[in-house]
């Protein structure tokens, strides 16, 4: 059962300011959003913004392989490959005028259903809705089922699309000193852009508490001015606001990452292993998500630390215990999303075919291949392969895939 959840926002903050990991020497950026979560310039006070057109990745089609969607099981009479295809996200350059080679084989040759836009682009609005178009028509004659086209867009670092009718959005700690109707109402008009680019999912707001004598020895958020504030009741105020914003506009958030990177002193997408000894099962770190999941948070990204006081063997994104924690204890039933297994230093040290099983198995339903889209058909084959000889871990892929259709429905609305 999902407890109940009786930590206010003042005690939270208070569990917030009375630990801090160690701190440790500055990273360099690295590129592309987080999840990349944790890896990745900030900019003035966004200005006003074209209005939303319909995202080319949302428009309602019918589902070939002979027949209407099933009401009840949308995926009923597909086979495996075009299933596992729904539960990956491949990455492909945001500066490109087309998707890439190893894009175009993941989606035509794989059934790959998702689509994140990958590393920095200067284009603007057009440029971005026609590299976006691509994506969605060939999805659109290989499966007919609309994707989720994604990006990171949270502020300052880490903004992926810029130029004409793209805001300069300022870094979270800046977000995080508006009043929360503001922000809201500036996320509304990013999210319009997003729209009109065709890009109905944005990897933000991040989530994770991160005290503030950790900021600036804090790799991946702190460093890099990612975190809303310092204290649970910022985080939850501020990512709330930028959530709701995001959601008036048509493009859903992912808040991340969990169950949170704000006592790490080092990257995920650097290091090899990353871990954190401070964050439990209770902590304030945990309860921020449990509150953006009650102000109806639809995606969680999955964080690729070691969390050790609740499973010291397993990264977050390969491990039961972490996803339990979010399943049966915060009640979350959406969509569970990895962090980049592609291409991180964390996860190195398994094939990419081991790590989206991991994954899987663990209670992902979405595999984020962003920085290397030439593993995804590694990682299709070695899905199909396992649900093929394991009943248990085809009723994962069923479930899994029908959480991320549920979702899709929802964004068409």
């Amino acid at each position: 059962m999902t407890r109940r959840r009786t930590v206010t926002l003042v005690a939270l903050t208070c569990a917030a300011v009375t630990a801090c990991s160690s701190p440790g020497s500055q990273p360099a950026p690295t590129p592309a959003p987080e999840r990349p979560a944790t890896g990745s310039a900030a900019g003035p006070s966004p200005s006003g913004t074209p209005g939303a057109r319909p995202s080319p990745g949302t428009e309602p089609t019918t589902v070939p392989d002979g027949g209407t969607p099933d009401a009840l099981d949308p995926a009923a009479g597909w086979s495996l490959e075009r299933k596992v295809g729904q539960m990956l996200m491949v990455g492909t350059p945001a500066e490109a005028a087309t998707v890439g080679d190893a894009t175009r084989t993941a989606i035509e040759e794989h059934h790959v259903g998702n689509v994140f836009l990958h590393g920095r682009s200067e284009a603007g609005v057009e440029a971005a809705r026609a590299l976006v178009e691509s994506a969605t028509g060939l999805a659109r004659d290989a499966d007919a089922t609309p994707m989720l086209v994604a990006t990171d867009q949270e502020g300052g670092s880490v903004q992926v699309l810029r130029g004409p009718g793209f805001s300069e959005l300022p870094p979270a700690t800046e977000q995080a000193t508006w009043d929360p109707d503001r922000l809201e109402d500036e996320a509304t008009a990013w999210g319009a852009e997003l729209a009109d680019a065709g890009v109905n999912l944005n990897l933000a707001p991040v989530m994770d508490l991160v005290p503030a004598d950790n900021q600036s020895a804090n790799a991946p958020i702190g460093y890099f001015s990612r975190n809303y504030g310092n204290t649970a009741r910022s985080v939850v105020r501020s990512a709330t606001a930028f959530s709701a914003g995001m959601q008036a506009s048509g493009v859903e958030p992912v808040i991340k990452h969990f169950p949170g990177l704000g006592y790490v002193t080092q990257n995920t997408d650097t290091t090899e292993r990353v871990t954190d000894d401070t964050v439990t099962a209770d902590s304030a770190s945990v309860e921020v998500f449990a509150e953006g999941i009650d102000a109806g948070a639809r995606f969680v990204m999955l964080s690729n630390a070691v969390y050790t006081r609740i499973d010291p063997e397993n990264p977050a994104t390969f491990s039961p215990a972490v996803v339990d924690l979010l399943r049966d204890e915060l009640g979350f039933d959406g969509v569970v999303v990895t962090d980049d297994v592609s291409a991180a230093a964390a996860v190195e040290n398994l094939a990419p075919a081991e790590r989206a099983v991991e994954a899987v198995d663990a209670g992902a339903d979405l595999i984020l291949a962003s920085a290397d889209p030439t593993v995804v058909p590694a990682m299709a084959e070695a899905l199909v392969a396992r649900a093929e000889e394991d009943r248990e871990f085809a009723a994962t892929v069923d479930a899994a895939v029908a959480r991320v259709l549920a979702a899709k429905a929802e964004l068409r609305g």
